[in-house]
């Protein structure tokens, strides 16, 4: 009975977090409810006194509609901690209301982190979530934890390859015996797309958009491969040289011209890890198939393309945008399993 009361008691102070803390989003998953919280790694701030407004969805709606003296900005730059103060008060924001009536309990956080950061940004991240409230985080490589959350058995002795693409980076990495064997990590994402986009739009039609306009047009009409029955969108914007208001119809392959160059980028750091792989484990590969996961995996085409260009087999996680946050919750509720694959960990 005490034994029991105990557990009891354990569980309710002792909470667990994983968090996929990303440039563009933030997810946060709690063991046994899953993903309790999904918004844009975004702060509203003033900046007459630098005091904070509005984070995460609240924020994202003000981007591009704020008053002179309001700044709506991410804290992250590819991936990795930009504005520290920043970053740890949406960490602290986060962690609240994830938590929710249990929000005074110091939880244990496992926080992704990509493939390519250094030991002076892994430990920026780590004293962020300390001093946010964590009674101990640990950080762990996004492609590993992309893995596990892709169902992947890791462990194995079997070459696995895995291509996450976020907002701000891309981390393509090779996987085996719970480890990486080769990897690397481009910035290149989501944002950029985005950007690449508007860009494009600037160019091609005269037109600014904002970036909310630009993942739209991603997220509506954008293809990695031309298609023969194109979709079109119709956006609102401002003419470049008039400064009026005006509108455009952007078609599929439109888009695929506009992001050529980011795709690009891509595929080469896919190319360059198959290169460093192992011959065995590249029989693995061959056999397996490349996974792809992350939120701007799910543009149009992209595993044909990759196929396509690399020869190999390219197929989509399920549920490709949360593989990261659910490897979180997995890897924190097995912890001495995956323990060879936690590269920072550190208790109050």
């Amino acid at each position: 009975m005490l034994n029991s009361l105990h557990n009891f008691q354990m569980g309710i102070f002792s909470k667990k977090l994983g968090i996929d803390l990303g440039t563009a989003n933030t997810l946060v998953f709690l063991p046994g409810q899953g993903i309790v919280l999904n918004e844009p790694s975004v702060v509203a701030m003033s900046e007459i006194d630098r005091k904070v407004l509005a984070i995460g969805i609240e924020a994202k709606e003000m981007i591009g509609r704020t008053p002179e003296n309001v700044v709506a900005y991410r804290p992250l730059k590819d991936g990795v901690i930009a504005d520290y103060r920043v970053t740890e008060a949406m960490l602290r924001y986060f962690i609240k209301k994830a938590l929710g009536k249990f929000s005074l309990i110091k939880p244990e956080v496992m926080i992704s982190v990509p493939a390519g950061i250094t030991s002076t940004e892994r430990r920026a991240v780590i004293e962020a979530a300390i001093r946010a409230g964590a009674r101990s985080a640990y950080v762990v490589k996004e492609p590993i934890l992309a893995a596990i959350g892709a169902g992947i058995p890791i462990q194995e002795s079997k070459g696995h390859m895995v291509v996450d693409i976020g907002g701000g980076t891309t981390d393509v990495a090779v996987i085996s015996l719970g480890g990486i064997v080769a990897s690397t990590s481009v910035k290149c994402g989501g944002t950029k797309i985005d950007a690449a986009i508007a860009d494009y739009i600037k160019k091609a039609h005269n037109l600014s958009i904002g970036e909310k306009t630009s993942e739209f047009v991603k997220i509506s009409v954008g293809s990695a491969l031309p298609i023969e029955e194109e979709l079109t969108v119709t956006i609102k914007g401002t003419d470049h040289v008039q400064g009026l208001p005006r509108t455009a119809d952007i078609s599929t392959n439109q888009i695929v011209k506009a992001i050529d160059k980011e795709l690009k980028e891509v595929i080469k750091a896919i190319k360059s890890v198959l290169a460093e792989t192992p011959p065995e484990l590249s029989a693995d590969i061959i056999e397996e198939g490349i996974i792809m996961t992350g939120g701007s995996s799910l543009l149009r085409h992209l595993p044909g393309l990759v196929e396509r260009r690399t020869g190999v087999k390219a197929s989509l996680a399920e549920e490709p945008l949360y593989c990261v946050v659910k490897g979180t919750g997995a890897a924190l509720e097995h912890l001495d399993t995956y323990k060879r694959s936690v590269i920072s960990k550190r208790k109050k």
